[in-house]
């Protein structure tokens, strides 16, 4: 496969045009409606978060992210494992450029996590500490953390799964080197690092009622009466096509209840694959019982999705046979769950008409072994932030170069996407590019396919 991108001018000669159908929406402007997730959010006064990987904020994965979220939480790039692989040794590299990324869009960032026990460094988990080395590890890597990004960061999930199923304490280096009160340390440490950072405790499978909620109740109720900072709960919701918890919204205004904050931290509702039509339906309505709970509780802080495009989600890798979790497909098409979403913060709840963006393939000069042609993107029902298109050669045609879009072409399959200046195309407008390619014999005009 090619990729092809140069800076010339288009031929000026149009010698034939043919419409090619629709566009694959790879991230219209507003989907829907004009306005964007985050201000829809906005107006009801919640956060809209996404998880993200930090070297994928460019192109059409930063411009979603960008316009879309007003919160950013970092997928890996701030767990002990990648800031400290080597005992006193720090890569601060991705966080940083997370935490730039979200300034420069006016985000707030989530701090994801503190103490937790999974992706930790070797150094530490192989390690023979005693309790009082322990604790001073602890304590050091907290505040070291915690202080770097002092004044920067909305929250913390300070202390991450401290529980099992049954509510009892879950078995990990911190508990058994320190006992339950790590928790209460923690958010100590946290919270003489950064004051104003708002301090969480998170979990999965506490979202409905249950012994393992309940535990995380109580546990947020004894720090609370002890005087020990704690701001927030946080439910992941890593949920399972049509098994939203019935009691969610009366969990959530439980612990709101206490007097803490609650968010959704981590929410994804996966499926098995493949999707179809009724299981994306179904999903829709999972994804706005869930933002429908938050919009109810006056506490809950707002919802944070664990990745906003398939492409970027870690369902398929850990469980089998599953996927399609979140609310943009791996082309960044919007599915029925981002238009549930939009409905449940107040925008409109269905998709844009069909051909309210088409493409329009034509050829502007031929000759002897090749030819310039040009495609023209135009929207009139509905807006655009970035584009693809695609199609399939039938005589062996080749493209050299291109102008105005990234193109690649693997066989005869073409697929060209907007460069990083011209993806915007808004209702009533239009953009073009360009490209030059060779052919022998004939000059078909190819069939449009959409991905």
């Amino acid at each position: 496969m090619r990729s092809l991108r140069t800076g010339l001018s288009l031929g000026s000669v149009l010698t034939g045009i043919a419409a090619l159908g629709a566009l694959l929406l790879a991230a219209p402007a507003a989907h829907a409606a004009d306005t964007p997730l985050r201000d829809l959010a906005a107006a009801k006064g919640k956060a809209i978060g996404t998880a993200v990987t930090g070297s994928k904020l460019t192109g059409t994965y930063g411009d979603i992210a960008g316009a879309q979220f007003n919160s950013l939480t970092p997928g890996n790039a701030m767990k002990w494992e990648t800031v400290e692989p080597t005992r006193g040794t720090y890569n601060w590299a991705e966080a940083d450029q997370i935490v730039a990324f979200a300034q420069a869009h006016n985000q707030q960032v989530r701090g994801h996590t503190l103490v937790w026990h999974s992706q930790n460094p070797s150094w530490l988990t192989n390690g023979t500490w005693t309790s009082a080395q322990l604790s001073a590890l602890l304590q050091d890597h907290i505040t070291t953390e915690v202080t770097r990004y002092k004044g920067k960061l909305a929250a913390w999930d300070v202390v991450n799964e401290p529980f099992n199923e049954d509510g009892t304490y879950r078995s990990t280096l911190w508990y058994n080197g320190l006992g339950s009160d790590y928790i209460a340390q923690a958010l100590t440490w946290a919270h003489a690092a950064d004051p104003s950072a708002k301090l969480y405790i998170n979990d999965y499978n506490v979202e409905g009622v249950g012994a393992k909620s309940t535990a995380l109740y109580n546990l947020v109720k004894s720090l609370k009466e002890r005087g020990v900072p704690i701001d927030g709960v946080g439910l992941q919701a890593h949920l399972i096509l049509g098994q939203v918890p019935s009691t969610l919204q009366q969990n959530i205004q439980r612990f709101a209840d206490l007097g803490v904050d609650v968010a959704v931290t981590e929410l994804d509702i996966r499926m098995q694959v493949p999707s179809d039509s009724a299981k994306l339906a179904q999903q829709a309505a999972d994804y706005k019982a869930v933002f429908d709970a938050c919009v109810a509780v006056s506490r809950c802080y707002g919802v944070t999705v664990w990745g906003f495009t398939d492409s970027d989600s870690w369902i398929p890798d850990v469980f089998s046979g599953y996927g399609a979790a979140t609310p943009y497909d791996e082309n960044y098409v919007p599915k029925p769950a981002y238009y549930a979403i939009a409905g449940s913060l107040g925008g409109t709840s269905t998709p844009p008409p069909t051909g309210a963006c088409t493409a329009a393939y034509s050829v502007q000069s031929q000759w002897n072994t090749g030819f310039t042609g040009q495609v023209r993107i135009a929207c009139s029902g509905a807006a655009l932030s970035s584009w693809k298109v695609s199609w399939t050669y039938g005589a062996g045609q080749r493209i050299t170069q291109a102008w105005n879009a990234d193109c690649t072409q693997s066989g005869a399959a073409v697929t060209c996407a907007n460069a990083s200046y011209n993806g915007t195309v808004p209702k009533g407008g239009s953009v073009t590019f360009g490209f030059n390619a060779s052919w022998s014999g004939s000059n078909p005009l190819p069939t449009v396919t959409l991905g």
